[in-house]
């Protein structure tokens, strides 16, 4: 490679670093912010396109109240954000660049109350702060060579699979992926920190991953060979992130702590009793192994 596209290269490369608000942490990210968003809504259009919105209304609010809090005191608070609740069993949520996401109904039951889908919400909100998809996605491009830049296109097949799969879905769009272990404890971390400042107690944190892995029972894959990190280790991270999001939180003025406790509707009776299948999450750790 000539010398001077050498220096170009590394020039670049220097200046698509970026730090994460509250980790500190340098990323690399290639893609703009503005076909970053643009994306994002593209695949949450498609992801949600077969998906039945919660007749809930009750809910709906509770959800939108609480994402709109945290969405808040968030470093991107201008960003559209839009919070949906999507009627399934599926104990799932996941987020997408610009401010989507959306919560399965099946994960009330272990939020339990506004602290817990605080939990999830801030988890999902940190993904879209970090940026997380258009770092998967800047890798993705340099391992396979692909143009960078305003040249990407969802229209194009091959980068259309490299787009929707660093954004966390599948080929059938509906199928959710996770993000790596490291972006999964980065999550944990902002989103601590996030669900303190809105008012919610983040202890809650360390019960609601609890609850988590006792719904899952013995269903982990070993942490070797998965993508997320095991239940013990991120309870472990978060009591270790626990301390700076307390002082966040004893030092706002309005204060939910809990929150409402939900109380959700009986499951309707079946026929065979079944527990749900649960499908692999974007970022909250799916109760099937990956």
């Amino acid at each position: 490679m000539h010398k001077s596209v050498k220096v170009i290269l590394i020039v670049f490369l220097l200046t698509a670093c970026a730090t994460t608000p509250i980790s500190d942490r340098q990323a690399l990210i290639l893609i703009p912010q503005q076909q970053e968003i643009l994306f994002g809504k593209q695949a949450y259009k498609k992801a949600l396109k077969d998906q039945k919105d919660s007749e809930n209304a009750h809910l709906n609010q509770v959800l939108r109240r609480v994402g709109q809090r945290i969405a808040e005191v968030s470093a991107m608070p201008k960003l559209d954000w839009e919070f949906r609740l999507i009627e399934s069993e599926d104990k799932n949520a996941f987020a997408l660049p610009g401010g989507k996401v959306a919560v399965y109904t099946g994960m009330l039951a272990i939020c339990k109350n506004e602290a817990g889908l605080a939990t999830v919400l801030s988890h999902e909100i940190a993904h879209v702060i970090a940026r997380h998809g258009a770092q998967r996605m800047s890798q993705q491009l340099l391992l396979t060579g692909a143009m960078i830049g305003a040249n990407l296109s969802l229209r194009n097949n091959t980068q259309r699979n490299i787009i929707m799969s660093a954004l966390g879905l599948g080929v059938l769009y509906g199928i959710t992926l996770p993000f790596s272990r490291g972006d999964e404890g980065e999550a944990d971390q902002i989103g601590l920190v996030y669900m303190a400042r809105a008012g919610y107690d983040p202890e809650e944190a360390i019960h609601f991953w609890q609850r988590f892995s006792e719904a899952k029972g013995d269903k982990n894959p070993p942490e070797w060979a998965s993508t997320h990190p095991a239940d013990k280790t991120r309870v472990k991270g978060l009591r270790t992130y626990l301390s700076r999001a307390k002082y966040s939180y004893q030092n706002i003025k309005l204060k939910y702590g809990l929150g409402e406790t939900f109380n959700l509707p009986a499951p309707a009776d079946k026929n065979i009793p079944e527990k749900p299948k649960p499908v692999p999450g974007v970022s909250v750790e799916a109760l099937s192994p990956n």
